[in-house]
């Protein structure tokens, strides 16, 4: 990794630590990231998208370890299911079943949307952050999705506070989103 690129999630985790706002490349399209146990900073998310609480929020991390708490209520086959190899990067709704998670990431949902992801900017956000973190698609709600960081100055200009400059992933589309329990899928 070059100087620059360590420098940027430097400043983007204080940002993020501080309970800033920022967008980084994901393994399909740009997204914006705050702190989830910050319900200032998801606030602002949700302000920037002009997405409402009750829709839910997805929480991402390189580590699986991340969400050990989440993940250990679950029966053997849940986590298999978890476990298991996808062939493109795949959001899990599994049940909150002791509520560890704040209502500003579930909404109106039992459940909480995580993602392991080996994305490179996702992984060293979320190793030097040391946690999972908010990502929504770069977007205005109704509105594409961002795909290159000029997209992101034209959605967000002087409303984030940093940028994580990166490649896209070869995903092609976001991600599928299955809900774990029932296996039943959200989005594809």
């Amino acid at each position: 990794m070059s100087m620059q690129f360590n420098w940027q999630v430097h400043y983007a985790v204080q940002v993020l630590r501080q309970g800033g706002v920022i967008a980084h490349p994901t393994e399909a399209v740009w997204g914006l990231a705050c702190d989830p146990f910050s319900a200032a900073a998801v606030q602002r998310v949700l302000d920037l998208k002009g997405r409402p609480q009750e829709k839910g929020l997805i929480l991402i991390s390189a580590n699986a370890q991340d969400f050990e708490k989440l993940l250990a209520p679950l029966s053997f086959e849940q986590r298999e299911r978890f476990f298991s190899v996808q062939s493109r990067p795949t959001t899990w709704i599994v049940p909150d079943i002791e509520q560890q998670i704040p209502e500003w990431i579930r909404g109106k949902h039992a459940g909480v949307a995580i993602r392991v992801s080996q994305h490179p900017v996702v992984k060293a956000l979320t190793n030097k952050f040391r946690g999972p973190i908010v990502s929504t698609s770069a977007n205005p709600s109704g509105r594409l999705p961002a795909m290159s960081g000029a997209d992101i100055r034209k959605y967000f200009m002087g409303r984030i506070d940093g940028i994580v400059n990166g490649p896209l992933g070869q995903a092609g589309k976001p991600s599928r989103i299955i809900d774990l329990e029932s296996g039943r899928i959200i989005r594809d």
